[in-house]
């Protein structure tokens, strides 16, 4: 146990960050931020949809379109891991609905057979590669990612300011663009994630909604892997809502939470990564599903305390008719 949890240092683990390490510290917290803010806003329609799945399907089937995306072009720029990376994200999503739409395959089955045979295939064709020598690419680092790399590239220069790294710039732009895309069409995305018969009956295409939708997922989802893997951002997706799905029921208080769930679970993260010496993106995760804990066992203890005071009402409007009497 002395080996798993270090001993705990407060100057270590919450001074030295934000004041000897701050130029690193500040980019791993935005990052993280940046991330858990984007999937997070997105993944509140997915729940609303009961689409939690799709996201955990689109970021394995991405290891075949870096494959081929490698293949194709020769070598491994960013910008064409992310057009590989988004292709295969869209075309899972068609082959999704294609087999759900076209046999008696329920979502949740035709999700799972896209996304195992997908990711089989790309394991399949690295390996391959990889044996023939002509390419490699970390699969540690797709799945896992490591945060703590971020800081560590060349920064973004632009009309000579540097701007910082880019992997960082590009997440941010990414959830600029998905918060004003959620706030222009507000209403569309609404409608068609509550009621898609209100929807059609209102002159929407609820078909162009949902693969709008999916387009966003895809492109968070790649934009997310290189910092925090393709595993650990489905968890991005999932648990921000979630924690804020338990404080409220309405949508803009829901997507705020999720903002606000986005920078605890980033700075948490950070501070339990320094304290345990481990992954950051993990630590992120768990900082987050921790503060899910937190909201799940509050509402549970004030339903529970509700419940208690609607007996004790109940049971004094019964001995009234006694008191009276009396």
């Amino acid at each position: 146990m002395q080996q798993l949890i270090p001993p705990f240092d407060w100057h270590r683990i919450f001074v030295q960050p934000w004041t000897t390490d701050f130029s690193i510290t500040i980019w791993v917290v935005l990052m993280g931020f940046f991330v858990t803010a984007a999937c997070g806003l997105v993944g509140n329609y997915l729940l609303l949809r009961r689409m939690a799945l799709i996201g955990d399907a689109i970021s394995h089937s991405i290891l075949p379109g870096l494959v081929l995306a490698f293949m194709i072009f020769k070598h491994n720029s960013t910008w064409v891991m992310f057009l590989g990376a988004f292709s295969a994200g869209l075309l899972t999503v068609a082959i999704i609905e294609f087999i759900h739409r076209q046999s008696r395959i329920k979502p949740d089955a035709a999700i799972c057979i896209a996304f195992t045979v997908l990711f089989a295939l790309g394991v399949a064709l690295m390996s391959s590669l990889e044996s023939q020598g002509t390419i490699h690419i970390d699969a540690e680092c797709v799945l896992y990612g490591e945060i703590a790399f971020i800081p560590l590239e060349p920064p973004t220069v632009w009309n000579g300011m540097e701007i910082g790294p880019p992997s960082a710039v590009r997440m941010g732009i990414v959830l600029v663009v998905v918060a004003l895309a959620i706030a222009v069409f507000y209403k569309e995305l609404l409608v068609t994630a509550f009621d898609g018969g209100l929807a059609k009956s209102l002159g929407m295409r609820t078909s162009v909604w949902h693969y709008a939708l999916m387009g966003a997922l895809a492109i968070v989802v790649v934009s997310a892997f290189e910092a925090v893997g393709a595993i650990l951002a489905v968890a991005m997706l999932i648990v921000p809502p979630m924690f804020a799905a338990q404080l409220s029921s309405i949508l803009p208080v829901r997507l705020g939470l999720t903002v606000l769930h986005a920078g605890l679970s980033a700075v948490l993260g950070l501070h339990l990564s320094v304290w345990l010496n481990c992954s950051g993106a993990g630590a992120m995760v768990v900082a987050a599903a921790f503060l899910f804990v937190l909201a799940w066992l509050g509402t549970m203890a004030g339903s529970i305390r509700n419940r208690s005071l609607a007996v004790d009402r109940c049971s004094r409007d019964e001995n009234l008719p006694q008191v009276r009497s009396l």
